[in-house]
């Protein structure tokens, strides 16, 4: 078995005037570049909350330094950001 990926949530997913919390922004230990983020796409994600467990989907890049974008089933509350999750392989 291979050891488990954790990554941080950094921030929701926003434009000007908008803020979309259903897709937040996530770093993983690990991932340096774009070319390793790039065996991401596709993979579960996993955000343990004290009640709640919500699923989410790795859907792209953000930038080069190997963060991607998550979009999640439901919309991910404040306190969740700055917290691990867990990718599902």
């Amino acid at each position: 078995m291979s050891q488990p990926v954790y990554g941080r949530i950094l921030n929701y997913r926003i434009g000007m005037r908008t803020q979309y919390s259903r897709e937040c922004l996530i770093h993983f230990n690990g991932v340096d570049s774009a070319a390793q983020a790039g065996r991401l796409l596709g993979q579960k994600v996993v955000w343990k909350g004290e009640k709640k467990k919500l699923v989410g989907k790795v859907t792209g890049f953000h930038g080069k330094n190997g963060t991607v974008t998550v979009k999640f089933r439901k919309g991910v509350p404040g306190q969740a950001l700055g917290t691990t999750v867990e990718l599902t392989r």
